[in-house]
């Protein structure tokens, strides 16, 4: 019965830490400043819930990487960008699962500079693969085609989300840190840089 009381209480709170990174998810990109490369745009910390969500389960990561999309959506931002949030399934499944087989990568430097550019490797190309396909098929601003596509598409999206999402990812780590310690819930990712 102590058991069943317990799983239910970390239930309520993981889920009330999810929809808390949720809305922080959908008011980042809404109310922080932006730096614009045209056609690019780059919002500070727009990631940051997306990845402390992934340090604590895949399960977590889906939810608020899917809330947050839907949240693009409803705000009314050009399909581009929303399909662009919706591949944010992949590096954060993808790299809450790596998380929760190995809890102790991220214990280490070495090992989360690694996971770092890995997960930040895979966001740039999912967001790459969308603006890819919408470039060829659907259409873009002009701004898009004016720069080219290797411009365009592989510098300003690819090597720029690579980038924002290694910077995001180092602040996610900064914030996770110390709330690891304070926050009284299962998660995947036990950080400790030596």
């Amino acid at each position: 019965m102590a058991n069943s009381k317990l799983n239910n209480l970390n239930k309520v709170k993981i889920m009330t830490v999810s929809a808390l990174l949720s809305a922080l998810g959908i008011l980042i990109p809404m109310t922080f400043p932006s730096i614009r490369l045209e056609p690019a745009s780059y919002t500070l910390a727009s990631h940051v819930p997306i990845f402390l969500a992934m340090f604590i389960s895949p399960l977590t990561a889906a939810f608020v990487a899917a809330v947050t999309t839907f949240g693009f959506f409803v705000a009314g931002f050009p399909i581009v960008i929303v399909l662009r949030a919706l591949s944010h399934l992949i590096f954060s499944l993808t790299g809450a699962f790596i998380l929760k087989k190995k809890n102790q990568l991220l214990t280490s430097f070495k090992n989360n500079a690694l996971f770092n550019f890995a997960v930040s490797l895979i966001h740039a190309a999912a967001e790459v693969a969308v603006v890819t396909y919408f470039y060829r098929v659907s259409g873009m601003s002009s701004a898009y085609y004016e720069k080219g596509y290797f411009f365009s598409v592989f510098i300003l999206v690819g090597i720029g989300t690579l980038i924002h999402s290694m910077i995001d990812f180092s602040i996610a780590v900064t914030v996770w840190l110390p709330l690891q310690h304070i926050i009284s819930i299962p998660a995947n990712a036990k950080i400790k840089i030596k």
